[in-house]
Order: structure tokens, then C-alpha cells, then sequence
């Protein structure tokens, strides 16, 4: 029998929004991780707001905002405005945020507004951290084998806000208008003009710069870099700087550093992987003051290699070469389902903030399939 087109709502209804999320969704164990590292955020939490007793009107709660921002990295939602919209009808997202049903969704300009407080006291970057706690509690980091990468993100800044920094005119009316040509110096000419980060600066975003890489045309850019842990992949450190040829080995003398500092046994033999751009007597020589084997690939095009051959030689360096593949996956996803191919925040503080809070996405999605992976075997 045909069934009738009809719609009848109810008055009442006595479901919670527990009800309605399958007992075998992704986001259950993720929700439980996020929130006991947000439960050791609390004294942080208590710092960046006025005392009750001064008054106001009471903001948008931290752990709420954190989590709807992780929402937006998970399902790759372009804006804050849409994020908004989604959550007004969307019970998952409500669910995951801590919102009741029938709670208000902020307004988007409030929710923006509220996240610069986060960044401001580096609350993403304390998630980050404990995050990567629980990982290691969990026995899923070595903390001993590392790999080092960087990549371009593209800035949310145009050609032509590129203009020159003494206020002089790059109009050419002799030129014929065409499109930029690329150099490998990373300037480029426009107009029949020369443009480089040495004369010229984003009007809308002045941190970004004019980089290209290998055969990349000149696009205004940043650089991310991460240190991932070579037991799982899992990224044990992240960080954004202005893009230049010198910004990925500086990036990784940084993390590995901290990583060394952070090591719980200082007899282990910590070592570092990383591709042709790393062999550099330079850095190779940083890494041997820290006490980190350089597991770096050699580059013999012509030149001699700083990896001594003695360590190319070795098992271990066979071993991190292999390994090293797996940062490329957090890029990767990054860049698919994050937001940072192209963001669209300005400034060097916005962008690393949401570089790492993209890596922190990415390392809660890996401990998700990890804790399966152990609960299937035990």
C-alpha cells in the first residue's frame, strides 16, 4: 500500500542528541580524546577571561569554540559563516560542539571575534601539545626516529596587492600587460617591471612573500613545516614561517631541538630523515652539536654530499629513508580535506594557528584508526 505524503511533528520529543549519532561513528572516540585534553586546558581557559564578579556578559565557551573549529578542519568547511549555518541544522555538529538542540548557533562575526582570544593566548598550540601527550601515553610514538618536510601554502594575497614598499608606482605604460613571467630568484616581472620581497610587500597581507620552488610559478606563499613521529606518522610538531630558501632547515633545527628537549632518556640515539633540500653541511653539522643523526638523503648531483657515507651505509638510515614518506601524508591531508592549499587568513600568527590546528585534526583522525587497529587485535 502506498504510503501517504504527509508530515505530522511532534510536540514533544523525549531523544537526546546521543540518540541520533550512531554508537560506531568516528567522531566518538575523537570526541573523547578532545575532550580530556580540553579538561587540562581549564587553567588556561580560566586566564584568558575577566573574573565572573567583574561582570560582562559571558563569551562563547573555549571548549566549545575549539571543538567547532576542529569540526570545520573535519569536514572541510570553507568559512565561519558556513560553519554556522551548518551547525543551526546539523545534529553531529551540534553533538560534537556540546550544543542541546535547541541552543542558538552564534553569530559568525561573534564566533571569529572569540577565536582571535584563542589564538592570542596559544590555546590551539596547548591542544596541539596534549594531544601529542596522549599519543605518546598511548605508546604510539617513538620519540627517538623522526622526519622533517616543509610545504607551500598559498597566501590569501593576489599579485596584485604585491606593490612597492616606498610607495612608488609599478604602472609600465610602455609594457604590453601580460601575465607575470617567473625567474628562479623568486622575483618576477610584471608590467615589465622587476618585483622582489626586497622592494615590494602585500598591501592586504604583509608577512606573505613572493616565493616559488623548483618549477612552481612566483605565488604569494608561506611555508609549513612539521616534525612527524616515524613509529606511526603521527606529526609531533608544526610550525609556520614567511617562505624563503633558508626557512626549512631553520624550521627543522627549531622542532628537532624542542624534540631532543622534550626526549625522556638522554642515552637514546635520536635520528632525523629528511629529503635532498636538508643535505647541507650546515645543517648537518647543527644536527651532530644537538646530538641527532641526520638520516638525510644525499644529493650527489654534482656535488659532494655532507651525510658521511658511513651512516648512508647503515641500516637505520635505509629504515628513516623509508619512513619519511609518511609526513607526506599529513600534507596531503592536509591540503584535501584542511584548509591550508590556500588559506584564507592573513597574517603569520593566523595561518600558523590554523596550520597547526589542521595537524592536530590530522593526528586525531590517525589515533582514531590506531585505537581500532589495537581494539580489533586485542
Amino acid at each position: 500500500m502506498r504510503g501517504a505524503d504527509t508530515f505530522t511533528e511532534s510536540l514533544f520529543t523525549i531523544r537526546k542528541l546521543e540518540d541520533f549519532v550512531p554508537a560506531d561513528h568516528p567522531l566518538r572516540p575523537i570526541r573523547v580524546m578532545v575532550n580530556e585534553a580540553l579538561l587540562k586546558m581549564d587553567r588556561l581557559f580560566a586566564g584568558m577571561y575577566e573574573a565572573e564578579i567583574k561582570g560582562g556578559r559571558p563569551s562563547i565557551a573555549p571548549e566549545k569554540l575549539l571543538r567547532a573549529m576542529l569540526l570545520q578542519v573535519f569536514y572541510s568547511v570553507r568559512s565561519e559563516r558556513q560553519l554556522m549555518e551548518q551547525t543551526q541544522y546539523n545534529l553531529l555538529f551540534r553533538w560534537f560542539i556540546g550544543l542541546a538542540m535547541d541552543d542558538a548557533v552564534w553569530v559568525p562575526t561573534v564566533f571569529s571575534k572569540n577565536r582571535e582570544r584563542l589564538i592570542a593566548h596559544d590555546a590551539v598550540v596547548e591542544l596541539f601539545n596534549l594531544i601529542v601527550e596522549t599519543a605518546d601515553a598511548k605508546g604510539w610514538l617513538s620519540g627517538e626516529h623522526f622526519s622533517v618536510d616543509g610545504t607551500l601554502i598559498q597566501a590569501w594575497a593576489s599579485h596584485r596587492s604585491f606593490v612597492r614598499k616606498d610607495g612608488g608606482s609599478d604602472d609600465d605604460k610602455d609594457g604590453d600587460g601580460g601575465e607575470a613571467a617567473t625567474a628562479p630568484s623568486g622575483s618576477t616581472s610584471f608590467k615589465g617591471h622587476s618585483r622582489s620581497n626586497d622592494t615590494h610587500a602585500s598591501r592586504t597581507d604583509a608577512d606573505a612573500r613572493l616565493y616559488c620552488k623548483g618549477k612552481t610559478a612566483s605565488e604569494m606563499r608561506y611555508m609549513g613545516h612539521t616534525l612527524a613521529d616515524n613509529r606511526h606518522g603521527l606529526i609531533a610538531n608544526a610550525m609556520v614561517t614567511t617562505a624563503d630558501g633558508h626557512a626549512e632547515r631553520e624550521a627543522a633545527k627549531v622542532m628537532i631541538n624542542a624534540a631532543c628537549e622534550a626526549a625522556h632518556d638522554d642515552t637514546i640515539s635520536i635520528t632525523l630523515g629528511a629529503d635532498k633540500g636538508y643535505d647541507a653541511q650546515e645543517f648537518v653539522r647543527a644536527c651532530q652539536d644537538m646530538g641527532v643523526i641526520a638520516h638525510v638523503a644525499q644529493n650527489t648531483s654534482g656535488r659532494r654530499s655532507a651525510v658521511p657515507d658511513v651512516i648512508a651505509a647503515s641500516q637505520g638510515y635505509v629504515l628513516s629513508q623509508r619512513k619519511r614518506k609518511l609526513i607526506e601524508q599529513g600534507f596531503g591531508w592536509a591540503k584535501t580535506v584542511g584548509r591550508i592549499r590556500q588559506v584564507m587568513v592573513r597574517g603569520l600568527q593566523r595561518v600558523d594557528h590554523l596550520f597547526v590546528l589542521t595537524m592536530t585534526a590530522y593526528n586525531l583522525t590517525r589515533m582514531r584508526s590506531l585505537g581500532q587497529i589495537r581494539a580489533q587485535a586485542h
